[in-house]
């Protein structure tokens, strides 16, 4: 534990993690050939016992505990958990943060014809063959799939799904937040529509009005948000038909007017929380 260190010994005034958050400085992947940050969420109880704590791991790490290192805003992740503490649920959070422009490649496992991609795979394999090795050897954690899980949003959602079928051993909750469908030419249908059924639990959601605030789409915002909700729901009847039952190992939430936010993301993520963790 000599190399992680309080998060919040780095930050300025004005931070808003609440909790324990601890940060692991350039953890190098052999995959990728880079190197980043790791922060890690301690639930509160972690320090005064030796339990064992469900792994929920999650993409874009910036955006999920302060505001001030953010660069579109907090989820929240601290606050949310602290408060379902006392609700009897805690887990640890692993937040890995995305590498910038490389963020659309490391978290497609397809390429798309005009926006590139397709390195996936190489960013999961950092993902379970070094980050988890390292988070269950330094904590406390439940270490079966039916303990650990994969969150994120937009691509982030898109890769956590794919994790989840991917890496059925590893992963058993998977958290699909306002899923980018529509990469690659929608390729994630055909996948999982090839992939075996999975044991575990599956979280999706999506606003209303995704896109509006986004960049220019050349068909135009209002046509984008309605092919991304009708991805979405396709998404949800696809698992569906696989087996997953709605409100038992399968979750669907759609919020209307919501936008594609991390605003948004940290409003529904209670709900998410209490779906995936619940004992």
């Amino acid at each position: 534990m000599l190399d992680w260190h309080d998060f919040t010994a780095t930050l300025g005034a004005g931070h808003t993690v609440a909790g324990t958050v601890k940060r692991l400085a350039g953890l190098y992947s052999p995959r990728l050939d880079n190197h980043r940050d790791l922060l890690v969420y301690l639930p509160p109880a972690y320090s005064s016992g030796d339990e064992r704590y469900p792994v929920l791991y999650m993409h874009d790490g910036q955006n999920l505990f302060d505001r001030a290192s953010s660069f579109a805003g907090e989820w929240r992740v601290d606050e949310t958990l602290q408060a379902l503490s006392q609700e009897g649920l805690q887990a640890i959070v692993v937040g890995v943060p995305n590498m910038g422009e490389r963020r659309v490649p490391e978290y497609s496992p397809f390429p798309d014809p005009k926006r590139g991609g397709g390195d996936g795979e190489a960013y999961l394999s950092f993902l379970v063959e070094t980050v988890k090795a390292r988070i269950d050897r330094d904590f406390r954690t439940l270490a079966g799939a039916a303990h650990t899980g994969v969150m994120g949003s937009s691509l982030g959602g898109l890769i956590s799904l794919y994790a989840f079928f991917r890496h059925p051993e590893v992963f058993g909750l998977a958290g699909v937040i306002s899923p980018a469908l529509f990469f690659a030419r929608e390729a994630l249908f055909a996948y999982v529509a090839g992939a075996d059924f999975v044991p575990g639990r599956i979280y999706v959601d999506v606003g209303t009005r995704e896109g509006y605030n986004m960049v220019r789409w050349p068909w135009g915002k209002k046509r984008f948000s309605q092919q991304y909700l009708r991805d979405v729901r396709e998404m949800v009847e696809l698992l569906r038909g696989k087996g997953y039952r709605l409100g038992e190992d399968l979750l669907y939430v759609e919020e209307e007017g919501a936008v594609h936010h991390e605003s948004a993301w940290a409003a529904r993520l209670p709900g998410a929380l209490r779906f995936l963790l619940r004992k």
